[in-house]
């Protein structure tokens, strides 16, 4: 799945020439142009970077920062200015900013810190030992409780374990056998079909369209596996 990219900025001309660079190299680009706009998405969907400006309407780049860390939101974000005071760059990695760059560097270095972002933050992205971040679903593996776009959902105690599980597991292929035996702690293949009525189950809440998953994906003759 390719990195998903938040790119909050008011100047149309800089934003159009980056986005457009960022989405030639594969990324996902979503845009804001105000502040609120542009914090309301960060809350609601996952992204594995964002890119903040400073000087932004309605809510600074700053107040996005503190905000965001507040709540716990843990993506990379690089900070861009017009200006090159050294306080601004103080008082933005001190308010959680991973990466300080002027607007008018070259496009080529802007690339660059990014990449090195996403690399330095690695590993599957928005996953925590208590918190995970898929798409616009926010689980809290902890307390047991999940949200799609900010709303809570229901699952029930099966599903959510089957989805904890599947999280532990991200990226590889896991057998209905091993579903059976660590989620409902039964062993054999005699009860495989519980395993796909539950998954139909987790689907129908967490997919976009269940029909065409993205997320929990079946992989023909071996199992599933959640795509991160």
């Amino acid at each position: 799945m390719n990195h998903r990219v938040l790119f909050v900025e008011d100047e149309p001309a800089f934003a159009v020439g980056m986005i457009d660079r960022l989405e030639s190299e594969g990324y996902e680009v979503e845009w804001a142009q105000t502040g609120p706009a542009g914090f309301e998405l960060a809350l609601a969907r996952h992204f594995d970077l964002i890119v903040l400006d400073v000087m932004l309407p309605g809510k600074n780049g700053f107040d996005i920062c503190r905000d965001l860390r507040r709540v716990g939101r843990n993506a990379p974000v690089l900070m861009l200015t017009a200006r090159g005071e050294v306080v601004d760059r103080v008082v933005g990695l001190k308010l959680g900013a991973d990466d300080y760059v002027q607007k008018n560097c070259e496009p080529v270095e802007l690339m660059a810190r990014i990449e090195a972002l996403l690399r330095r933050a690695g590993g599957a992205p928005g996953i925590t030992a208590e918190l995970a971040e898929i798409g616009d679903l926010r689980i809290d593996l902890r307390r047991h409780e999940i949200t799609r776009a900010g709303q809570p959902l229901s699952l029930s105690p099966v599903e959510f374990r089957l989805l904890e599980y599947l999280i532990e597991r991200r990226g590889t292929v896991i057998t209905r056998e091993e579903l059976l035996e660590n989620v409902w702690n039964l062993s054999g293949d005699t009860l495989s079909r519980t395993v796909d009525v539950h998954v139909a189950g987790l689907r129908k809440k967490i997919e976009d369209d269940p029909r065409y998953p993205r997320l929990v994906l079946t992989i023909k003759g071996a199992g599933y596996k959640l795509a991160l």
